[in-house]
């Protein structure tokens, strides 16, 4: 069967970063089981060689892992289609080229989701047609629930597929196979065991050029309403039926549903922005100083929040999410901390920490820290730990997250009433930011972020 990727915003930074490698990487890996086509889709007036050249281009420069003659392929069954993703004409063109099943993904800015699923509307889209969406989904809660709506009267829900790629990432999945096929981890997994549950993304990169997008999202948009939310709900849902599309978003939802924003907005939350430092040996700019940046909004490079379950097995346990930008390390991890042992027979020798279990990015890796006898004095303890190294995924998280969409397989993909409730989670937050009820505070580029108060 033959399957066109029909990309809006196909000469997008997402397309010629992301897409067109993790494509490449399925032909290299000869993991694609249809003849998989690409027509991109933007206001650029190119003929199909045109866009193969810049096509050819992107990869030269994404993806030099993948050998050539998997690339020169993909190049082969790319086109190119000039037009506006926000008026019916020119969609209705697009999807009159595409061959077999079309799979229409919106490689775009979230402000123009609403647009051009409404232009959708008034094509006669095939009856097979699956609608891939981009994150964050929406603007807002509203927002969310209004592109459902039009989603929902475009194509059911089972070839509607939300993205985010945090889920193909083999840390994340690591938490279904270390929780659901191990005896041991499951009956200790809830607050009656573990005292407190970190997710964090810190990252030492800048900027990097995306003022235009990144100066209107923020970092809790950013990262914070969408891929590390997905991270509590997959470490916090109950277990599911089966590992597909329909339970494990039954599940999620579940958990979202109950998760309950800050209760105290001023001490549960922190924004901030990073200001001129020295990251890695290179001077970084102040944020504010960055082309594109409008120090009026009041972007933060740094959230941080903390909330709590409201359900039966995780009740009085703190979910603190956090990730900045420019930070001097980065530190990318699931951090479960679990309750100290109630009664310790060491005694004075005895300084027991409590045991972690941490899944790292990047490279992939898991870590258990226990207390073990000492080697010089049996009868002291030391802290170790049982560390476990990964061997990276031969697919990038891209890769994998086409390789489902591609084959409609939606266990990767995020169901309406997750994208809705992640919103509910974080208005209250980005509501009391705007009002000033939480400080913006500053920290250097290359330190370790703001200092708590």
């Amino acid at each position: 069967m033959t399957v066109t990727l029909v990309v809006l915003g196909g000469t997008g930074d997402l397309t010629g970063r992301l897409l067109l490698p993790g494509l490449a990487e399925l032909f290299g890996a000869d993991a694609l089981d249809d003849d998989v086509r690409l027509l991109a889709v933007s206001t650029r007036d190119w003929s199909d060689e045109e866009y193969r050249d810049w096509a050819r281009a992107r990869l030269a420069e994404h993806a030099d892992h993948v050998p050539e003659a998997a690339r020169d392929q993909l190049i082969e069954r790319l086109g190119h289609q000039h037009g506006d993703v926000t008026v019916a004409g020119d969609l209705r063109k697009a999807l009159d080229r595409a061959e077999g099943r079309p799979v229409v993904y919106l490689a775009l800015p979230n402000t123009v989701f609403l647009a051009t699923l409404q232009a959708l509307t008034e094509v006669d889209l095939p009856e097979n047609t699956t609608i891939a969406v981009e994150k964050p989904f929406g603007r807002d809660e509203a927002d969310a629930r209004e592109l459902n709506a039009v989603l929902h009267q475009l194509v059911p829900e089972e070839r509607a597929f939300r993205t985010d790629h945090f889920l193909a990432m083999q840390t994340v999945l690591n938490v279904l196979g270390l929780r659901f096929a191990n005896r041991l981890f499951e009956p200790i997994w809830n607050a009656g065991h573990i005292d407190r549950v970190e997710i964090v993304f810190d990252e030492t990169l800048g900027l990097e050029g995306r003022a235009g997008y990144y100066d209107t999202a923020g970092a809790l948009r950013d990262m914070l309403q969408n891929h590390l939310l997905q991270q509590l709900a997959l470490i916090a849902m109950e277990p599911p039926l089966a590992i597909d599309g329909p339970s494990l978003s039954a599940r999620k939802a579940d958990v979202l549903r109950a998760v309950q924003p800050p209760a105290d907005m001023a001490r549960d939350t922190v924004r901030a922005r990073y200001t001129a430092g020295t990251l890695d040996g290179r001077e970084l700019p102040d944020y504010v100083s960055e082309d594109g940046v409008d120090p009026a909004r009041e972007t933060e490079t740094y959230a941080e929040y903390t909330v709590t379950i409201d359900n039966w097995r995780w009740a009085g346990v703190p979910f603190r999410l956090r990730t900045g930008k420019a930070l001097g390390a980065g530190r990318q991890e699931i951090a479960i901390w679990f309750k100290p042992v109630p009664h310790l027979a060491f005694g004075s020798k005895g300084q027991a920490e409590p045991d972690v279990l941490r899944l790292r990015f990047d490279p992939d890796h898991i870590s258990l820290e226990i207390n073990l006898n000492g080697a010089d004095d049996p009868f002291e303890l030391e802290r170790r730990a049982l560390d476990i190294g990964l061997p990276p995924n031969p697919l990038s998280a891209y890769g994998l997250l086409l390789k489902e969409m591609l084959s409609g397989v939606r266990t990767l993909s995020i169901s309406d009433v997750e994208a809705e409730e992640s919103w509910r989670i974080v208005e209250p937050i980005l509501a009391a930011w705007s009002a000033g009820e939480v400080p913006l505070r500053e920290y250097p580029a290359g330190s370790a972020g703001p200092v708590p108060d």
